[in-house]
């Protein structure tokens, strides 16, 4: 029996078919190349726990530095968000051991406001009343109307090192006022526009008293470190007066919304303020908290 050539053969549409996908050119997708990537790394990869650590510790110095980079970022991130809870009262200050609870004295309430049930009482959480706003009732014995404004010191209106330190322990008390009350407009005034310190004290201030208020905050100074001055090498302005000192202090009471967080723990913290003579008065032109003890 004779075979026809290839040629003479009747094509039919499966020979068509076939022909068709193995002559189309193959997709070669984002996948299917992660895969081959994937197998290549793997391929090349040093055998063995200690060739493994040799080889990521002998790259080149530019991975080193993005390893670093990569990392300090990192840490920034965790700093940042620490620095964020403990302002919103996520979570405590290092060092501390707050309770979240109600005081153990029954705090004095205002009268009862249209949020009252038609009982005639007010509607309670956790032994405090629950505001028209949702947030509990600040008790009216400590009332942000319950403290006194501090007052400048004669002292600090001198242009002298004595004036410097003593305006550096006006700036602190005001700054514990600040958080009892509300009032941030004092603490800014004391301080020069743009200093990251004092605007951070601020945001976080208005920040917790949007939904909330705080009460019983305390700081005292108990020890002069240094008071020297700084020069404009050091990046300085014109005049100005360092000033470092430990402050025992003590978050006290505070709510965010319905939550209370009580911090009466006292512990000590460093306070390094610029001091520059501006104007005929001191103005904080640099701050930060160098260390805890």
């Amino acid at each position: 029996m004779m075979v026809p050539p290839l040629s003479e053969r009747p094509v039919t549409e499966e020979d068509e078919e076939q022909f068709r996908r193995e002559t189309a050119p193959r997709k070669y997708t984002l996948r299917r190349r992660w895969a081959d990537y994937r197998a290549e790394v793997k391929a090349r990869r040093p055998k063995g726990a200690r060739a493994r650590a040799r080889a990521w510790l002998h790259v080149e110095p530019f991975y080193w530095g993005m390893r670093v980079v990569y990392v300090v970022l990192f840490a920034g991130a965790v700093l940042s968000v620490y620095i964020n809870g403990v302002a919103e009262g996520w979570w405590p200050a290092w060092g501390e051991r707050p309770t979240v609870a109600a005081t153990t004295t029954p705090p004095i309430y205002p009268a009862p406001t249209a949020s009252a049930t038609a009982s005639g009482d007010a509607a309670m959480s956790g032994g405090y009343q629950i505001g028209p706003d949702g947030v509990l009732v600040r008790p009216a014995e400590h009332a942000a109307s319950t403290y006194t404004k501090p007052e400048l010191p004669e002292e600090a209106k001198q242009n002298t090192e004595r004036g410097a330190e003593a305006a550096a322990e006006h700036y602190i008390a005001t700054l514990s006022y600040a958080w009892n009350t509300g009032d941030t407009q004092s603490l800014a005034s004391l301080s020069a526009e743009g200093v990251p310190f004092t605007d951070g004290h601020i945001d976080a201030i208005n920040r917790l008293y949007t939904n909330g208020w705080a009460y019983g905050n305390k700081a005292k100074v108990t020890n002069i470190v240094t008071v020297e001055p700084v020069t404009e090498e050091q990046g300085a302005q014109p005049n100005t007066i360092g000033v470092e000192f430990h402050v025992a202090t003590t978050n006290g009471i505070s709510c965010k919304k319905q939550k209370i967080v009580i911090s009466d723990n006292e512990y000590t913290v460093s306070f390094s303020l610029w001091m520059t003579w501006q104007d005929q008065r001191w103005f904080v032109t640099d701050g930060y908290i160098p260390h805890e003890n």
